[in-house]
């Protein structure tokens, strides 16, 4: 099965597949950002997975946007300040960055939250179980957990 998305312009019409419902909602609300079109959206695609677009935006992180062809350090910063807290319709987003971003509510996280997930990724865990984890982690302790401690827990979370 294809999802294609037609994008109709004075001068062209282009049609646009994906392999999933997921990347295609992506795709519609990253064209939906100013200074973002159909080249930078499928940049964004091809360098980072749904899930990984959801934590990025949950937890602030320019860097991996930016990772992306074409995504200046501005543009970056741009997409997360516009899609803050937006989640695309029929869009799937992975349980570990819902519990993210609920146990975050309608603020951006910490620097010690970005931080235990940014450590817990770069020791081989995925962005949605490291998301996941800190989400434990902060119902329990709480938000002001320092960070060391933040990845400590986070480590005995995905070992059980």
């Amino acid at each position: 099965m294809l999802f294609i998305e037609m994008m109709v312009r004075e001068d062209m019409i282009r049609l646009y597949g994906f392999g999933s419902a997921g990347e295609k909602a992506w795709f519609e609300l990253l064209t939906s950002v100013q200074g973002v079109g159909a080249r930078v959206a499928l940049a964004i695609l091809s360098a980072l997975s749904p899930a990984e677009i959801s934590s990025a935006i949950a937890l602030q992180d320019k860097a991996m946007v930016g990772r992306a062809n074409g995504v200046g350090s501005k543009l970056a910063v741009r997409i997360i300040t516009e899609l803050k807290g937006k989640v695309p319709a029929g869009g799937a987003v992975d349980a570990g960055v819902l519990g993210l971003q609920s146990a975050l509510g309608e603020g951006v996280a910490n620097g010690p939250v970005a931080d235990a997930v940014s450590a817990l990724t770069n020791l081989g865990y995925s962005s949605a179980q490291a998301s996941a984890a800190v989400a434990r982690v902060m119902a329990r302790e709480g938000a002001d957990t320092p960070t060391e401690k933040m990845i400590r827990l986070g480590l005995r979370e995905l070992s059980s």
